[in-house]
């Protein structure tokens, strides 16, 4: 296993200027919190699911395939969704040929996504775990290169940017509220900010992988269930990241999959924003006040991704 001493904030700079050909520079918005019938307080909305492929995996993505050596047989990559769809469609804007392995889980929205970029996109197991083994088992016998959703530098490097891209966007906040699945979005942002900014995990009841790292002082095992178990659920969070949790994050907050739908209908019926389960997360811990700010913070949370079907326009 790589050190997390690779994943630097000079090495996240050089990555963004690497990748910002390929990415999108994703909006903020600013809204007040008595829209959603709280207490008056202004709130900064980071619009990362306005991403390329529909979540901040796009970042990670490029990242592994324009500084990785990629053989003949392509890549790899398991994955809940968002990062399935992330590396097809970097790999269709490089020319690359890819393979993805998702669960029965993953919502038919991302299954179409990852289909719509050209990938060869094979569905079994029921968790995320089981799409990761039959992804090694395709690596070994193809000799493709594996990607993995959070556990590898490049990964966190790429993910890292977007930490960055908040600095410069909002620099005055003093908290930031982010979705945790495997680890390596906040393990990115964390070890850009490095303290400097007060950073809360916010995890589902039934999959809360690094809320339970946290107590028992490295990954260990967690259940894998709940209405985002196709993007925040993996066993366990990533090696890499867990340093930087430790150190760097302020603690996880969990929040049911009750807060979760609660939040999606908010951002819609207010803001108009489509956010998935997992995108969604974040807010929830916010509007359901398991979430409250002092009344010197200035808080923004990071919407990271919309790839739901929720809406249809038949």
């Amino acid at each position: 296993m790589s050190s997390p001493t690779q994943i630097t904030p000079e090495r996240i700079v050089d990555t963004e200027r690497l990748i910002r050909p390929h990415i999108r520079h994703t909006p903020v918005m600013r809204a007040d919190l008595v829209d959603f019938g709280m207490q008056p307080r202004s709130i900064d909305f980071k619009l990362e699911f306005l991403q390329h492929s529909g979540s901040f995996k796009a970042r990670g993505a490029f990242t592994n395939l324009l500084s990785r050596p990629v053989p003949q047989a392509g890549v790899v990559a398991a994955s809940g969704g968002n990062h399935g769809a992330a590396v097809a469609y970097a790999a269709m804007r490089l020319g690359i040929p890819a393979t993805i392995f998702v669960p029965n889980v993953t919502a038919a929205a991302k299954a179409e996504r990852i289909r719509g970029y050209g990938a060869n996109l094979i569905i079994g197991g029921d968790r995320y775990a089981d799409a990761l083994a039959a992804s090694e088992q395709f690596v070994a016998e193809h000799n493709a290169m594996p990607i993995h959703a959070f556990d590898q530098p490049e990964t966190l490097l790429g993910q890292g940017t977007l930490g960055l891209e908040i600095e410069a966007d909002l620099p005055d906040i003093t908290t930031l509220l982010v979705a945790v699945g495997g680890g390596g979005l906040i393990g990115g942002i964390a070890a850009w900010f490095r303290g400097r900014i007060k950073i809360v995990a916010v995890e589902p009841e039934g999959s809360p992988t690094l809320h339970d790292a946290l107590g028992a002082g490295k990954p260990v095992d967690a259940p894998t269930e709940g209405i985002a178990a196709d993007s925040l659920a993996p066993r366990r969070v990533g090696e890499l990241m867990f340093p930087f949790a430790q150190n760097f994050i302020e603690h996880s907050i969990l929040v049911s999959d009750d807060d979760i739908r609660a939040a999606q209908r908010a951002l819609w019926e207010r803001l108009r924003i489509v956010a998935e389960p997992g995108g969604a997360a974040a807010f929830a811990a916010l509007l359901s006040q398991k979430y409250i700010a002092g009344p010197d913070e200035r808080v923004a949370v990071l919407l990271c991704g919309a790839n739901s079907g929720a809406v249809r326009f038949d």
